[in-house]
């Protein structure tokens, strides 16, 4: 039914939504230090002013991941004593939120800090499956009731809103380090069950669902991490806000399916949005509520997305509004100390080291961060037990493109090194730690990454290379061995790290010293806290199996090597790679900017063919 065919009086109310703004709040990449017309909740809170001018009756919610994810919210949360409201809890505030919910990353500073950012937050924030571990109490409250003043037909009534909150409950994982122990998690679909009919049986007219997880599968699974779609199936709620996954609906990241239509932005013929992740879009729900007696009803519903900048034919991002200048001077505090943070010298470099093509080759970036991690464990294992065992390095390319785009790509120019281009190495709180690991579990452990490949068939051109669902930061590489990844073969794991194919070995020639590396030998493999808390899926890497506590961050300790060592003034010779495929050809993705540097890729046969719609350089590696 359209508004213009609409029958009878009606009542409008709008509902806008942000998810994953990361800290996000001036345009400005703190990483590159330029100006970046892509991100910002400066830019959003223009968008917002908008929409509450269009339609009076407006809620404006967070679906979470609000609190980290830059280097302002690091500095802000490394500040030992509090000094006033933080930053982004006083930009929230001065847009008049009215709730909110937890996301995972809102505890990778630990509970203390959480704790105290949060206590200024003028504005509720539920959670409905996250409680503490010692009693069973809620650890924020799972619900709020809001009331909203609407008019229909010349009378007044009272709307009463439900707002519930969800996170992925492998945030216990994830964040182990900080919250084992204290913390525990329930299953989305499990925790919805329970609060949404508490909800209905306070005599709320509307729910919604901050769900700060992925659309996921419309089948309901225990221990769901992408569980909105299956949320939406369930009875008495009315509209949902996703996130988390760092796509947009309604949009084409999403492919309609059964219950999910992408173009309309409805699950299960519920109003839904995604926006985006640090402030790239506003979610929009716009809802037509009829009155019979005394109950409310949507008569219709709208769901859309506003984007803040949009790619010229260059896929340069160019932006669609103008900065909040309110916004800026609330931030300009921690703005201002974060650039100074930013700026301080570490040490130089004589070479330019990239991220470009850290998915078909060994990236100088990744191995800064496993040679760090290498002499720290070796350190600190000094003495030990474990001391005559070699030690292997594991990490992943963090910034490689993907869903942050072209121009998430790590990119050290030579010069002055500063800390900011440390941040660009090691973007995530993490701290170092290390597991003994076998020969055999380390073999399992490299397929696990191979999952990042499409099986690629022998003699065919222009294959697609990268699995899309496959995040980059679970494609770790691992120095101190060599190996190749044969492309033929189907991935034993899925993007989940679950075994799909017992029989498939796509890891081929793992060397250690020249030597194959036996099923029974043991090695050390420095690896991070968010590995070990069991996360990604890789054998062995659980709490149990670490030898080497996290107490460092591995941002701290890549700063004090390069302080140290600076960096080597040759390359480390290739030590993975893919089995020649004669007349066989696949596609890959990069930053424009990599054409400038395809040089970097010693013996690779690279052509670089057409940019796509998403400002993407799409590239030809002959195998």
């Amino acid at each position: 039914m359209t508004a213009k065919t609409m029958v009878g009086p009606h009542a409008r109310l709008r509902v806008l939504a942000t998810s994953d703004l990361h800290c996000q709040i001036n345009a400005w990449d703190y990483l590159t230090d330029r100006a970046a017309p892509d991100r910002g909740l400066t830019r959003v809170a223009t968008l917002i002013e908008r929409a509450r001018r269009e339609v009076p009756d407006c809620l404006l919610l967070d679906n979470g991941d609000f609190i980290q994810g830059s280097p302002l919210g690091d500095l802000a949360a490394a500040t030992p004593a509090r000094e006033g409201l933080h930053p982004m809890i006083a930009a929230m505030n001065h847009l008049r939120y009215d709730a909110a919910t937890l996301g995972n990353h809102e505890f990778s500073h630990g509970l203390p800090f959480l704790d105290r950012a949060l206590q200024d937050a003028g504005f509720p924030i539920v959670s409905a499956n996250i409680t503490h571990l010692d009693s069973g109490k809620p650890f924020r409250p799972p619900f709020v009731i809001l009331h909203r003043h609407l008019s229909v037909a010349g009378a007044v009534h009272d709307l009463k809103i439900g707002i519930v909150g969800f996170a992925p409950p492998q945030l216990e994982q994830w964040d182990h380090q900080h919250i084992a122990g204290r913390i525990a998690t329930r299953d989305i679909l499990l925790a919805a069950a329970d609060q949404v009919p508490v909800l209905r049986a306070q005599g709320v007219d509307l729910v919604i669902a901050l769900s700060h997880s992925g659309l996921g599968s419309e089948t309901a699974e225990p221990g769901l991490e992408d569980a909105t779609a299956a949320l939406a199936a369930q009875s008495g709620i009315d509209l949902l806000i996703a996130g988390h996954t760092h796509l947009t609906f309604p949009s084409t990241d999403h492919l309609s399916r059964g219950a999910i239509d992408a173009r309309a932005g409805t699950l299960h013929g519920k109003p839904a949005v995604m926006p985006g992740f640090f402030g790239s879009h506003l979610g929009v729900i716009d809802l037509w509520l009829s009155r019979d007696q005394e109950t409310w009803r949507i008569a219709r519903h709208r769901s859309a997305l506003r984007a803040i900048a949009r790619r010229d034919r260059t896929g340069r991002m160019i932006p669609r509004v103008g900065r909040d200048p309110q916004i800026e001077a609330i931030a300009a505090p921690a703005h201002a100390a974060t650039l100074h943070w930013a700026r301080q010298k570490v040490t130089d470099s004589a070479k330019v080291l990239h991220s470009y093509f850290a998915l078909i080759r060994p990236c100088p970036t990744v191995r800064v961060v496993t040679k760090a991690q290498t002499d720290y464990v070796g350190q600190r294992l000094a003495g030990s037990g474990w001391a005559d065992l070699p030690v292997l390095s594991a990490a992943a390319p963090f910034r490689a493109g993907g869903r942050g785009g072209p121009q998430n790509y790590t990119m050290l120019p030579p010069g002055v090194i500063a800390k900011r281009h440390v941040a660009d190495l090691y973007i995530h709180p993490n701290t170092v730690t290390a597991i003994e690991i076998s020969g055999a579990e380390l073999a399992e452990w490299l397929e696990r990454s191979a999952g990042l490949f499409q099986q690629i068939v022998r003699g065919m051109p222009d294959q697609p290379l990268i699995n899309p669902d496959f995040p980059s930061f679970n494609f770790d590489c691992i120095d101190g061995i060599t190996y190749r990844i044969d492309l033929s073969a189907p991935p034993r794991h899925d993007v989940n790290g679950r075994v799909q194919n017992e029989r498939a070995g796509r890891i081929v020639d793992l060397m250690f010293q020249d030597r194959p590396v036996a099923a029974e030998a043991r090695f050390v493999l420095a690896t991070n806290s968010y590995r070990t808390g069991g996360s990604g899926g890789f054998p062995g890497a659980a709490p149990d199996r670490v030898i080497l506590p996290g107490i460092a961050l591995t941002r701290d300790v890549v700063e004090a090597d390069l302080r140290k060592s600076g960096f080597c003034k040759s390359p480390a010779p290739p030590n993975w790679g893919f089995v020649g495929m004669p007349g066989t050809s696949v596609l890959f993705d990069s930053s424009p900017e990599a054409l400038g540097h395809v040089a970097d890729v010693p013996d690779s046969r690279i052509e670089a063919l057409e940019m796509t719609p998403q400002g993407f350089l799409r590239f030809r590696l002959h195998l």
